[in-house]
């Protein structure tokens, strides 16, 4: 119970002491990127998708 004990203390003080913690701004710029990146892959997803789509669409349409 001892071991378990300084392992929460030793975790304490390296969060409080040891970590740097990013600034606001820094969290929102990271943010804003992350942002940005997932509508960039979401609109590439759709895009794949509906050419995908309207492809098979043009095969069944062709050979059915």
């Amino acid at each position: 119970m001892a071991n378990i004990a300084a392992y929460i203390k030793e975790s304490y003080v390296e969060l409080t002491e040891k970590m740097t913690w990013p600034t606001w701004s820094e969290l929102q710029n990271s943010a804003v990127i992350t942002l940005i990146a997932s509508l960039i892959i979401a609109l590439i997803v759709f895009l794949m998708d509906e050419s995908a789509g309207n492809l098979l669409k043009y095969i069944y349409k062709t050979f059915a």
